[in-house]
């Protein structure tokens, strides 16, 4: 049978003679149409000489090829990094690009984008400048440090700082501030890549003042500091406050770095949340540099921000590696955009998207998940069990991490699907939505889905749920 099969396979020519080809070949171009007819024809091939092959002699007539090479172009077209919906229940979700940015961001990105921009030039003698200049002045203004720069991200702003400052010599951190971050990526190991020498001290939950004092000796490059942002220790735990370490670097005239992880620029408590360090406190306690991601609590682009003392930041920017970590024109546009935002706090809950997201109330968010409930009443309980719960929306990216804020969740669990096969479709979807599977619900944030959003939700439930039945 497998045999007759392969014979019966058509050919290329046979399938690109086909005048069904013909509407293919005019929106994608003949070399396109060969290259997908030969790949699709590949792929059946291989699948007909597996044992437990179940190609059968339709699926390999001309007309199923190319309906196989039709969707083979759609998908080879269609870009990989594309808008999606965020439901999942997280705001700073690292694998859906973190920070959603702000409508003057995103203007911003356009405005760079349509043409030249003054990236790196003196408006007024109109020679060469520094892209720094862009950020500079508002992160200081925001800070109140005295000069900065930025890097493409925070891992890079803390490799980049202990090179410039500590290479071949031993910086001192606690023990309990070895985080590892997203990827895999370990401050040990960040730190020997810079060139720096770890010197740990104290225990994972107790670190002493005097822990400092005794590691320093004549190879001590510098003191760091981490913020465990992606966990916590709770209970029984000790660390010195960064105003006392900075006291212990400068009687010993060592340079004192902070590294902020998250980057709070205002109280986080007014959301209902726990104390994340400020930037500004930091610089205010005197640490000679301080960095931090520029795309979880400012909520914008991809990037790391470095604050400190003029004469640090300078050494930094004159490091080769900083050519290697720098950021380009659309980074800068909308990190430029996005700090704008904090200048005016007044303004803030209704023009940050992290933040206006964390305001909302829950009486708010159970208005809009009932609307979408009540729009697909219809199917409840014959397609699905559709219901309006409470829930808990993470912040995310390793920030404020044991703390969450209450919302309202749309819980769908599907008759004919199961939980994984609703959420699977439904993230194939145009565009593709991301929602919570628990046991055997979807459950969809209405705290993050965006106001403009729920009725694509909606909309793309009601496709999903009437077709379950012919899905596995």
């Amino acid at each position: 049978m497998e045999k007759d099969l392969l014979r019966s396979l058509p050919s290329v020519d046979e399938v690109l003679n086909n005048t069904e080809v013909e509407p293919l070949t005019k929106a994608y171009g003949r070399d396109a149409v060969v290259n997908a007819v030969r790949d699709v024809l590949g792929g059946l091939r291989s699948e007909l000489v597996k044992e437990d092959s179940t190609v059968t002699l339709e699926d390999i007539s001309v007309e199923k090829i190319i309906l196989r090479v039709a969707s083979h172009l759609r998908q080879k077209s269609t870009p990989s990094l594309r808008y999606a919906v965020n439901a999942s229940g997280v705001i700073l979700h690292t694998g859906l690009g973190r920070a959603m940015l702000s409508p003057k961001a995103v203007d911003a990105i356009n405005d760079v984008i349509r043409g030249y921009c003054v990236l790196a030039v003196d408006l007024e003698t109109g020679e060469r400048g520094h892209r720094d200049s862009h950020l500079n002045g508002l992160l200081c203004e925001l800070t109140g440090a005295e000069a900065a720069t930025v890097v493409n991200n925070n891992a890079a702003a803390t490799m980049l700082i202990l090179n410039t400052l500590a290479k071949g010599k031993e910086v001192i951190v606690s023990r309990g501030q070895l985080v590892e971050i997203g990827g895999s990526f370990r401050m040990p190991e960040v730190m020997e890549t810079s060139g720096a020498i770890l010197r740990e001290v104290g225990t994972t939950n107790k670190t002493h003042l005097r822990d400092y004092v005794s590691a320093i000796n004549e190879n001590t490059g510098a003191i760091l500091r981490v913020h465990q942002s992606n966990y916590r220790i709770i209970g029984f735990f000790e660390e010195p406050p960064i105003e006392e370490l900075v006291e212990v670097g400068r009687k010993h005239a060592l340079p004192v770095i902070d590294d902020l992880g998250s980057g709070a620029l205002i109280d986080l408590k007014p959301f209902g949340l726990e104390m994340e360090p400020m930037v500004q406190d930091s610089v205010k306690a005197g640490v000679d540099v301080a960095c931090f991601s520029g795309d979880k609590l400012i909520g914008g682009p991809q990037s790391g921000a470095i604050v400190g003392k003029a004469q640090v930041i300078e050494r930094i920017r004159k490091n080769p590696l900083a050519r290697a970590f720098r950021v380009g024109k659309m980074t800068i546009a909308a990190m430029e955009a996005t700090l704008r935002l904090f200048l005016n706090r007044e303004k803030l809950r209704e023009e940050h998207p992290t933040y206006r997201m964390l305001s909302l109330t829950v009486n708010e968010l159970e208005t809009r998940a009932r609307k979408v409930a009540d729009d697909l009443s219809d199917l409840n309980g014959t397609a699905a069990d559709i219901r309006v719960v409470d829930g808990q929306t993470q912040v995310g990216s390793g920030s404020v991490p044991t703390e969450t804020v209450p919302t309202k969740l749309l819980s769908v669990r599907a008759i004919s699907l199961s939980s994984g096969n609703l959420a699977k479709e439904l993230r194939y979807g145009a565009p593709p939505i991301f929602a919570r599977v628990h046991k055997e619900t979807v459950l969809f944030d209405f705290r993050i889905i965006q106001q403009d959003e729920d009725a694509l939700v909606g909309a793309a439930l009601r496709k999903v749920l009437q077709g379950g039945e012919s899905r596995s």
